[in-house]
């Protein structure tokens, strides 16, 4: 059979729970495979876009300059780009650092830390150009590039997961389910 799309995924400030849910579609991950091919994703672990993909999937909140590179460089080569969890959709725990000066928050993970009090005592911050720029905040994926669909939760469950690619694979409507986007 041949591929349909081609689908990519990344994941940005975040723990990574966005696809390990992605991964709880279970079995059903043979039916995927069957319908997409993966282009630059962990899963296939592909670093480089090596075409252009019909669906991106980003997980994460955007909270420095290598992370608004690859949030533009999906949002150029994928069609169709969806944030899903809610790191991508609101900026999610690492925004919690956004009440809190940028200072402070380094002089706690490098100076002043429990985990760093006998082993920095030097008082070195890490200064390289290859290490990413910190943001002044945690930003969501919305603010930066424009996103085409967003699938909420922390994380998403894998069958809304499951029925918004396949949705989107079979040119549906994405149909969100009111108890994934109510607030009690």
């Amino acid at each position: 059979m041949n591929k349909r799309k081609i689908l990519a995924t990344t994941s940005l400030a975040g723990c990574f729970g966005c696809h390990m849910s992605f991964l709880d579609i279970d079995e059903r991950i043979l039916d995927l495979i069957e319908l997409v091919e993966f282009n630059k994703s962990p899963i296939d672990d592909i670093k480089k876009f090596t075409k252009e993909c019909d669906i991106g999937l980003i997980e994460g909140g955007v909270c420095n300059s290598e992370n608004v590179e690859i949030l533009k460089e999906f949002r150029k080569h994928c069609k169709i780009l969806v944030s899903f969890g809610e790191c991508a959709i609101m900026g999610g725990l690492p925004a919690l650092r956004n009440t809190i000066p940028i200072e402070e928050c380094i002089r706690e993970a490098y100076l002043e830390g429990p985990s760093v009090s006998d082993s920095n005592e030097e008082g070195i911050l890490p200064n390289d150009e290859e290490l990413p720029m910190l943001l002044n905040k945690v930003y969501p994926c919305h603010e930066i590039v424009k996103i085409d669909y967003f699938l909420p939760g922390c994380p998403p469950r894998a069958d809304l997961i499951w029925e918004s690619l396949y949705a989107l694979i079979t040119e549906q409507e994405i149909k969100l389910p009111y108890e994934v986007i109510k607030y009690d």
